[in-house]
């Protein structure tokens, strides 16, 4: 019970250590001899858990997309409307990867042209951010000259672009950009007949959920 107990630990020590090593250093930089040392274990011990980088890699992006998903699952509980719950679990999103190496290693390894078979959390945001707008579609909250494919593709492309832009320079994924972001996108798709959010109440929604 007790190895089995420290063998637990050691594979999320791992996989915690491998996130910053891919956060920092992407898949091809990354070495699974730096890893060990940042989680403290010997290399053995990492081959135990994973027989290659890229199974590393690919644990590594499951439990992101894990994270990702009870962070969209609260943002969807505590939110009025479909188009709200979008607006917040997208800026919890993208102000994670400032805060969460998990999230930050899950979209760098998502995008990364290098690996093969990759792009879970890609893939989950993208079949998320689709079902949510065909439901809001469905109830009356998306406006009806807009298609709920191409609200995904500006929404999931300016997501995976803030990651990108946001690994050289970290002012890309601040409240500040995030609230620009969504001051322009959110008037476009939604249909209510109240007045679009201001840019303040978008900040607010932003701050909350950096916070």
């Amino acid at each position: 019970m007790v190895r089995q107990a420290r063998a637990v630990r050691t594979r999320r020590s791992l996989v915690q250590a491998a996130a910053e090593v891919f956060a920092a250093e992407g898949y091809v930089g990354a070495s699974l001899p730096a890893i060990s040392r940042r989680a403290g274990v010997s290399t053995g011990a990492l081959h135990f858990h994973f027989a290659s980088k890229s199974d590393l890699a690919g644990e590594v992006e499951r439990v992101a997309a894990d994270s990702a998903e009870k962070l969209a699952e609260r943002c969807r509980s505590g939110a009025d409307t479909l188009l709200q719950s979008l607006l917040h679990t997208s800026c919890g999103l993208l102000l994670a990867m400032v805060g969460d190496p998990l999230i930050r290693a899950g979209f760098r390894l998502s995008g990364d042209p290098s690996r093969k078979g990759g792009a879970q959390i890609l893939h989950w945001w993208r079949v998320w951010v689709h079902d949510l707008l065909v439901q809001a579609q469905d109830v009356g909250e998306l406006a009806q000259d807009v298609s709920a494919d191409a609200a995904t593709t500006a929404i999931v492309a300016a997501t995976a672009g803030f990651d990108v832009l946001g690994a050289q320079d970290r002012d890309w994924l601040s409240v500040e950009r995030v609230t620009q972001l969504w001051t322009f996108v959110l008037p476009r798709p939604a249909a209510s007949p109240d007045p679009a959010p201001t840019p303040s109440e978008i900040g607010a929604a932003a701050e909350e959920q950096a916070e």
